[in-house]
């Protein structure tokens, strides 16, 4: 696709967030399964829900411009998944605590290449005149913000004090 306006730009990372959320869905999934902590294991849950209803925003987005959501492949995103997997679930760990402080990594470090995007793609669809769009997108950013805080607080609020305990 050769794009040729701010419109083609923003629909071509339409798909690329769509793309990246279908990636890490079956990651966080599987980070849910994993996590010890059964706030983890709910906060992961939740945030699986919350793909899920970012995935529908964007194919919407995508199908009110005429186009499909999909067609796109988020190398990015499929970096991060694979880096989530190998440090999150596929290492062997000794403490279920420090394998819920490394789930917490790797989430954040999803989540917030999903943050980069919402935010570009919001301020896209301002600037294009997309207000309800706009305003749709600044719902999903808040909730991967919402998402990314309580992993913090999670974090901070015992995971990795208890991880330092290496039981």
């Amino acid at each position: 696709m050769t794009i040729k306006n701010l419109e083609d730009l923003y629909l071509d990372q339409i798909k690329d967030i769509h793309s990246a959320l279908k990636q890490s869905r079956p990651v966080v999934e599987d980070m849910a399964k994993a996590a010890k902590s059964s706030d983890l294991r709910k906060a992961l849950e939740n945030s699986a829900e919350g793909i899920d209803r970012g995935m529908k925003t964007l194919a919407d987005i995508a199908q009110a411009h005429n186009t499909s959501p999909g067609g796109e492949h988020c190398k990015g995103m499929e970096g991060l998944a694979g880096e989530a997997r190998k440090h999150g679930l596929e290492t062997k760990f000794a403490d279920d605590d420090a394998q819920d402080a490394a789930i917490i990594t790797q989430y954040q470090r999803m989540a917030h290449y999903a943050i980069a995007g919402y935010g570009c793609v919001r301020t896209f669809a301002r600037k294009l005149g997309h207000q309800d769009q706009s305003d749709q997108l600044q719902t999903e950013l808040d909730s991967v913000w919402d998402g990314d805080r309580h992993m913090t607080e999670l974090a901070e609020g015992g995971i990795n004090r208890a991880a330092m305990d290496g039981k």
